[in-house]
């Protein structure tokens, strides 16, 4: 098993609320799912994930 290495670095921060991880960690696991359950890109499913719900989260505020 390698590593991937990748460039993108996690957004949330350490206070980040419960919520806001909880729902990461839901859509990091569908992507998981979407990729056949295929180990190896827990990084890249939890980065895109969190990618995704922040962006999500800021729209929703703003609007």
């Amino acid at each position: 098993m390698s590593a991937q290495r990748t460039s993108r670095r996690s957004i949330t921060q350490p206070g980040s609320t419960p919520e806001l991880l909880e729902q990461i960690r839901i859509r990091a696991y569908e992507l998981f799912e979407q990729r056949g359950r295929a180990e190896g890109h827990e990084i890249e499913d939890w980065l895109q994930a969190e990618d995704e719900v922040v962006r999500k989260t800021a729209k929703t505020s703003a609007a």
